[in-house]
């Protein structure tokens, strides 16, 4: 892949909440990117956006992929505009970020990453949490033997009902909790336990009158045993954690995937009498998947290993829809 020139000029295509709330944010304070463009159908939004991210113009989405000073999208739209979008991005000549998931589907995931192979362009999957340095040092800290041989792995996003208009509740839109919430711990899973996960069984709560999953649970496991129970939804009191146990302890990780940066995330760790609490210091997950992001445009660096989780990650959901027992409710 040939380096691209500092600044990296970003076009936005989307004015979603996620792009205001998080990735503009960390994209203007990133002196690697220069925000050059937002593309939205809805005007005043559009410009609402540009005067609170430095004034950047406001383009429709075809006029944005076809302009010459851009090198790279970032697309925060519903998830299942992803694909298409993400296909014409690619198809124009620009690097994309992409809100997660990628895709809703593993066919759809890995027709969009050959075809950024095919070009020689940067596809990465927004999914920021990784990125923050609670992850790495808590893999460490297990790595370890912390809470001695890991047998069961635990984790959680669920969030209280949202507005009866939201897009989530739209499979034909937004995907429905699978896609949104039930990312994180799949993902999470993933990272601690690796990539030969297999889903065992499943529940899907689905909402009668629209479709829409509004939450679910997934049993899976490593080839060795070690057990992941995956719980998410959009339905719940507000939780997002994982909890590590192991032949001698048990490790707690609150606030694992969306810890402000102002935040100092805790990582406690339980073993017969004896407790203890880590304080890690501040971090912005999403300052530095921007800078992962600029740094593999701008320096040509190999993605092979984030593609190949985002692989895993969308054969999961397949194998989620597929063994899943559905439960219709109200």
């Amino acid at each position: 892949m040939a380096a691209a020139q500092s600044p990296l000029r970003v076009g936005v295509l989307g004015c979603a909440d996620i792009a205001w709330r998080r990735t503009l944010p960390a994209m203007t304070a990133c002196p690697d990117i220069e925000v050059t463009a937002v593309a939205s159908r809805d005007e005043a939004k559009g410009r609402r956006f540009a005067a609170a991210f430095g004034g950047p113009r406001v383009l429709g989405y075809e006029e944005l992929l076809a302009a010459r000073d851009i090198d790279a999208v970032y697309i925060p739209l519903p998830t299942m505009m992803h694909a298409d979008w993400v296909a014409k991005a690619l198809r124009a000549g620009k690097h994309v970020l992409a809100e997660k998931p990628l895709t809703g589907d593993a066919k759809s995931t890995d027709e969009l990453l050959a075809l950024a192979e095919s070009r020689d362009l940067v596809l990465l999957e927004n999914v920021a949490f990784p990125h923050h340095s609670q992850h790495v040092r808590a893999r460490q800290i297990l790595a370890d033997g912390a809470v001695g041989e890991l047998k069961d792995f635990a984790s959680v996003f669920t969030i209280p009902p949202l507005p009866d208009e939201n897009m989530r509740y739209r499979p034909d839109i937004g995907g429905g909790a699978l896609l949104d919430m039930g990312i994180y711990p799949i993902r999470a899973a993933l990272y601690y336990l690796g990539s030969a996960l297999e889903v065992l069984h499943a529940v899907l709560r689905i909402r009668s009158r629209t479709g829409a999953v509004v939450s679910g649970r997934i049993l899976a496991c490593t080839p060795g045993g070690v057990t992941a129970d995956l719980v998410f939804g959009m339905e719940h009191s507000y939780r997002t954690g994982c909890a590590f146990a192991g032949s001698s302890g048990l490790l707690l990780l609150d606030r694992a995937f969306t810890p402000p940066p102002s935040l100092q995330p805790v990582l406690r760790i339980e073993r017969q009498d004896h407790r203890e609490e880590i304080t890690f210091p501040v971090d912005d997950q999403f300052g530095n998947i921007v800078r992962y992001f600029a740094n593999a445009v701008l320096t040509g660096s190999n993605m092979l290993d984030q593609s190949e989780m985002s692989r895993r990650q969308a054969r999961i959901i397949d194998d989620v829809e597929r063994v899943a027992v559905r439960i219709e409710i109200p």
